[in-house]
């Protein structure tokens, strides 16, 4: 039954949202009667580490957080940060007399309305309420219509939660011990690595071809006339009617594509167009023909989440994970509908209040008879059921909002793309004209020029969409041409020579990575933003400008990917399991069966391959599944893995456990984390092999015999010691060589036995204080300094760590301690005004390195950037993402409990869910799945020691 605004009077209903920011504008539209309070995302999930798994679990379960010998169960554990919102919540359902889940209505929101009936057990009747807006009527109508949770959405995310887990915790313990440790694969962010990579490897066998061609400038005699030209340009296209080549006639290794020279192209070089032009020089011309069309073009769809953040990136310079996050604020607080979804379909109300602001603002003329619809949609749509557009059923213009800075900017675009969407369309006429003539030495050449006139504007009016290339035209751009007819004369004012190269395919950005990984149809575009994040922060990927560049750490991740594990990283076996997901979604599978298949390489017995479980990991890799894969790992061969040659030049570039480096015999040299795979070639590689290794020895240590060197390390020079040949170097009786950092006043080349063993001398005891605590002289990340127990002074310079007496420091502690800061250091740069705080921004130095700040937020650079590179753009991202993730909390100590008396009373037995066995069906799993603080324990079983989980941080969800 529909609960009515009766019941809400007489009784108190409590409804539970994400979002504290979310509630907050919930409540608003209910009032009284209603308490609306945020879960503040996931309550409950899979364990983070073995630690965590409740006593009782022991082993495989202990280590997957999954019981995959007893239908794939999960262990699920209710978050530490989330048990006193968890209590909170228990506490207010108390005194509820209905609960309300009004999660986001995509599978994740349907899970975490899930986990919240779970935990909580609510003995009140529970409604599953759901919508695309935060506006009072949607609100309101979202309350008075809710509906039952959707079990196969629950269990469809579950799959993806306990796949993603398996595929992770199994295969990220492998990168660990073949190429380094603390390294992860997922499903989805394996395989945008290898797309990435992929890219660099075309980069890297790219051969350039030089091609050459004339342009001409024609006087048509006309003169300017109603706005068009009397002079056009036009590029040589055909010289006795063979095609003269062009870029995309080459393939990527420089040479002529079989199909252009079966057409017999004409490959002209620099000697061939300058010959070609000298003889064209005094020649008369005409037009030999004029063909006009028609042309059209429509409206873009309305905005779904990938092309939002594909236009976010190019309009507004925003990351992915920016957009979402701003896009996310604008929903929260009711500006826009909700932003993860596949649709493009827009609501009557929605298609309604364009039209309305169509005519409003651009004219009747502008408007179509007839409402546009959008019906398109990715394949295997499943998140919200609608567009992202302006909430309400009138849009609020941009001006209207009140909003500033990334909201406002971003707003505006959903904005104009919504309103574009129902204008008519754009209208004109291309014209492509071609102007021939006759070389001195008897050759025809002609010329070809295209224009275009847009005569109707249409939607062009209020949007037109950006391009991931720059040199590409943008849809509202003309090239009006004069009006010339067929056999007009025309005279050349000019014709000049025009040298190309192929370039090599463009690096994605994370626009472009979006597309393809959409086009490909692998992983849920909602999913998109945090694997870029995920591979960003990993390393496996950084940034130049806007490219997303390869690690050579990510060339080595691959290529054990490819050849060990080729299926997971298939692109065709991935999009496949996403569609077999989404096959469980619909009903049309159950879950344990895959998993089991996936897992196992089990199939049914008789039947074929039809899934991409069923087809386990063949083609070559193995017969099996997932754990088979990952048990023999003795063919992995991890030095080859990590090896690649830099072409023929016997040099080998190789990724170790502190970073890429160039080997040749016996030659060394890190190779700098920065550098882009393609940009090492065998000339940078001869050279980073010259430089002196930063390897001199200078002598003896007097007391302990071993050889003293000063090296130049990753982090800088240092000095250490060789250790005797058979020194253990592992175990209990390890021992260590003594290390210290050169002091900033001291050059790797002029260093001396003497500078060593007094900085091997630090710290260095200066004396005791009368109540007879030792003073010390030290240096510190932050420079030279004396310390006494836990009191710490500066010292002036590094000098005075080896000079300083006792009664000079003595003297030092005796001065009050300075407190305050320094002077302010001026800026490194400045960047301009950043578009949301309207605050000059500039890069600082501080204490942890350079930063970008608008003096109210402060972000530090990342490790691909740098002072002398850095954009305004990028400096305003920064401070975007720093801002969005709120000021750091600090955490504030417990005052100690009292303790309360002890009382004695009845034994009372923690109830516990007791375990399904083996024997449960997929259809009893989906009516009741292990739960968490009260967790399902085995029958008697040793308690294990807590261990660490295998792959606990390093495993990502995707």
């Amino acid at each position: 039954m529909s609960p009515t605004n009766k019941t809400a009077r007489e009784g108190q209903r409590l409804v539970i949202v994400e979002s504290p920011a979310k509630a907050k504008t919930i409540k608003g539209y209910l009032g009284p009667g209603y308490v609306v309070e945020a879960s503040v995302g996931h309550i409950r999930d899979l364990p983070g580490t073995a630690a965590e798994v409740p006593d009782g679990y022991t082993g495989e379960v202990r280590r997957l957080g999954i019981d995959v010998e007893h239908n794939f169960e999960p262990i699920y554990v209710v978050n530490a940060d989330k048990k006193s919102q968890v209590a909170k919540l228990k506490s207010l359902l108390k005194d509820a007399d209905e609960l309300f889940l009004a999660t986001d209505e995509d599978r994740e929101g349907e899970a975490i309305a899930w986990h919240l009936q779970e935990v909580l057990r609510p003995k009140v009747p529970v409604h599953r309420m759901v919508f695309h807006e935060i506006t009072k009527d949607a609100i309101q109508a979202a309350v008075n219509n809710p509906r039952e949770l959707n079990q196969r959405l629950v269990d469809a995310q579950e799959t993806r939660r306990i796949l993603d887990r398996l595929y992770g915790y199994e295969v990220s313990p492998v990168l660990w011990k073949k190429v380094m440790p603390k390294l992860s694969a997922g499903r989805v962010q394996s395989v945008a690595t290898r797309l990435v990579v992929e890219r660099e490897r075309e980069r890297i066998a790219f051969r350039s071809a030089s091609y050459w061609d004339l342009t001409a400038v024609f006087e048509s005699g006309k003169g300017t006339q109603g706005g068009d030209p009397g002079t056009f340009g036009a590029r040589l296209s055909a010289v006795d009617g063979r095609r003269v080549a062009s870029g995309r006639d080459f393939d990527s290794l420089g040479q002529l594509k079989a199909a252009s020279a079966q057409a017999q192209v004409l490959h002209l070089d620099e000697d061939a167009a300058r010959t070609l032009a000298a003889a064209l020089a005094d020649t008369a011309f005409r037009v030999r023909s004029v063909e006009a069309k028609p042309y059209r073009r429509s409206p873009y769809a309305p905005f779904r989440t990938t092309t939002m953040q594909q236009e976010a990136g190019r309009k507004l310079g925003f990351g992915a994970k920016r957009a979402m996050d701003v896009a996310q604020k604008l929903y929260e607080n009711g500006f826009i509908t909700y932003m993860r979804t596949d649709s493009t379909t827009l609501s009557e109300t929605a298609i309604g209040a364009a039209r309305a602001q169509v005519e409003q603002l651009y004219g009747r003329e502008y408007l179509p008879d007839v409402p546009r619809v959008y019906t398109g949609k990715v394949k295997n749509a499943q998140e919200a059921h609608e567009a992202i557009r302006p909430s309400g059923d009138r849009f609020r213009t941009p001006a209207e909002t009140g909003l500033r800075g990334d909201e406002f900017r971003l707003y505006e675009l959903i904005w104009m793309r919504t309103v574009a969407s129902q204008m008519k369309d754009a209208v004109g006429q291309s014209v492509t004209v071609k102007v021939a003539g006759t070389s001195t030495d008897g050759r025809d050449a002609e010329f070809s020029a295209t224009g275009k006139i847009i005569t109707f504007h249409g939607f062009l009016k209020a949007y037109v969409e950006g391009r991931d290339d720059p040199d590409a035209e943008l849809d509202d751009r003309e090239r009006r041409l004069p009006p010339v007819a067929e056999g007009d004369a025309l005279s050349a004012e000019e014709i000049e020579l025009d040298g190309h190269a192929t370039k090599p395919p463009a690096r994605f950005t994370e626009a472009s990575l979006i597309k393809e990984l959409e086009d490909r149809e692998i992983g849920r575009p909602s999913t998109y933003a945090a694997i870029i994040d995920t591979i960003v922060a990993r390393r496996y990927v950084f940034k130049k400008g806007t490219a997303l560049v390869p690690s050579f750490l990510a060339l080595a991740v691959v290529r054990l990917l490819e050849e060990h594990f080729g299926r997971l990283v298939d692109y065709d076996f991935t999009a496949k399991m996403e569609n077999d997901l989404d096959g469980i979604a619909r009903g049309e599978a159950e879950s344990v069966p895959w998993l089991r298949r996936f897992y196992y390489g089990e199939a049914a017995e008789g039947a074929a391959a039809s899934s991409a479980a069923d087809a386990g990991n063949g083609d070559g890799d193995h017969l099996g599944g997932l754990k088979e894969l990952v048990t023999d790992l003795g063919a992995i061969d991890a030095r080859e893995i990590s090896s690649f040659p830099v072409a023929d030049s016997g040099i080998m570039l190789r990724v170790g456990r502190y970073g890429p480096y160039v080997e040749r015999g016996e030659q060394r040299a890190d190779v700098p984390d920065e550098l882009a795979p393609d940009e090492l070639t065998v000339e940078l590689a001869e050279e980073l092999l010259a430089k002196p290794s930063g390897v001199r020895e200078l002598g003896q240590d007097p007391v302990s015999g071993n050889e003293i060197v000063a090296k130049d390390g990753r982090y800088g020079p240092y000095f250490t010691e060789v250790l005797p040949e058979g020194t253990p170097k592992t175990g209990k009786n390890a021992v260590k060589p003594r290390t210290q950092s050169l002091l900033s006043t001291m050059d790797l080349d002029t260093v001396t036995l003497e500078d060593a063993l007094k900085v091997f001398g630090l710290p260095r005891v200066v004396g005791a204080d009368a109540d007879g605590v030792e003073i010390t002289a030290q240096n510190g990340r932050y420079g030279p300094y004396l310390k006494k127990g836990t009191d710490s002074r500066s010292l002036e310079n590094e000098e005075q760590m080896f000079t300083v007496t006792l009664d000079e420091a003595l003297a030092i502690y005796a001065q009050p301690k300075a407190r305050g800061r320094a002077a302010a250091k001026p800026p490194l740069k400045e960047l301009g005004v950043d578009p949301v705080s309207e605050r000059p921004v500039v890069v600082k130095d501080g204490r942890f390195g350079a930063y970008v700040t608008d003096g109210e937020t402060n972000a530090t650079l990342r490790r691909d950037d740098s002072v002398e590179e850095i954009t305004p753009e990028r400096g305003y991202e920064l401070l975007a993402e720093k801002r969005a993730k709120g000021p750091v909390k600090k955490t504030a100590k417990k005052a100690p409990a009292k303790k309360a008396p002890a009382k004695k009373t009845a034994a009372k037995k923690t109830t516990t869910t007791v375990k399904k066995t083996a024997a449960k069906t997929a259809a009893a799993k989906t009516a009741a799945k292990t739960t968490t603080a009260a967790v399902a324990k085995k029958a008697p079983a040793k308690k294990a020691p807590a261990e660490k989980a295998s792959a606990s941080a390093s495993a990502s969800a995707e």
